[in-house]
């Protein structure tokens, strides 16, 4: 038996959070009979679950990677109008973004109908670091990395970085995304973090005086964006997918065996 809303995800309907709150709407059947308590178990082999009338199925486990261009909305649920970063991909799966990016935001977008691992790719108690570059207005100072370092209060969230630098040169993913050195008067950083609050660090580099013009996600936990042309994907080969795997697995064991 398995919670509904890991059923749901694990077929590729939605993610988690967002199967919960399909429960809640009183959009899943489950035997003929409406389900709205979370946390309801489910025999996925046995049972007929229903999402707006139409059976669910469960399907083969795809993992691919896109470089999203700037212009894509890679949330299905907010489509208002502009194009879908996974109408880009052909494939017959229904899937979605395991960690969104902003419409006006580029970069590395991991798409999959496996509802676990994105939560526990995107999860900040994973620990699974995101790798951007940021191409700002001016230059931060040390004492400016500092404070991006321990955070600032924003609208009620603590945004924070694990790590910012300046870039003076892009080196090998420069090359590979054929990026352009910064303009006058501007300055590229690679930022990491962990967690993946909206516009997280377009808020926090406008906050210290430091706009974003420019945003790319280049990596996701283990997974890097490589030479991937923009607008193009691909298939995450066996060995990725357990590296990816093998990564949450990894913080899951250090949770559990804390150094004293």
């Amino acid at each position: 038996m398995e919670r509904l809303h890991k059923v749901l995800a694990h077929a590729g309907v939605a993610s988690r959070r967002k199967s919960e709150e399909m429960i809640l709407a009183r959009r899943v059947r489950v035997n003929g009979k409406i389900i709205t308590e979370l946390g309801t178990q489910v025999d996925p082999e046995n049972d007929r679950i229903e999402v707006d009338g139409q059976r669910v199925r469960l399907e083969k486990k795809t993992y691919i990677i896109l470089n999203k261009p700037k212009g894509y909305l890679s949330d299905i649920d907010e489509a208002r109008g502009k194009p879908l970063a996974v109408d880009l991909v052909s494939s017959d799966k229904r899937l979605y973004a395991a960690g969104r990016l902003d419409v006006n935001s580029e970069g590395l977008l991991l798409l999959t109908n496996d509802g676990d691992l994105a939560h526990r790719v995107t999860h900040p108690r994973y620990q699974n670091e995101k790798e951007y570059l940021a191409l700002v207005e001016g230059e931060p100072t040390v004492e400016t990395f500092e404070r991006m370092k321990k955070g600032i209060w924003y609208e009620g969230d603590k945004l924070r970085v694990d790590s910012a630098k300046i870039m003076r040169h892009l080196g090998e993913i420069g090359r590979q995304q054929n990026l352009n050195a910064a303009p006058r008067g501007e300055c590229w950083l690679s930022i990491v973090l962990h967690e993946g609050k909206k516009r997280e660090i377009r808020h926090l580099c406008g906050a210290v005086g430091h706009p974003v013009k420019r945003l790319i996600r280049v990596r996701i936990g283990p997974i890097g964006i490589g030479s991937l042309p923009v607008g193009k994907w691909r298939e995450l080969s066996a060995t990725e997918v357990e590296t990816l795997h093998a990564s949450r697995t990894s913080v899951q064991n250090q949770s559990r065996n804390p150094k004293n």
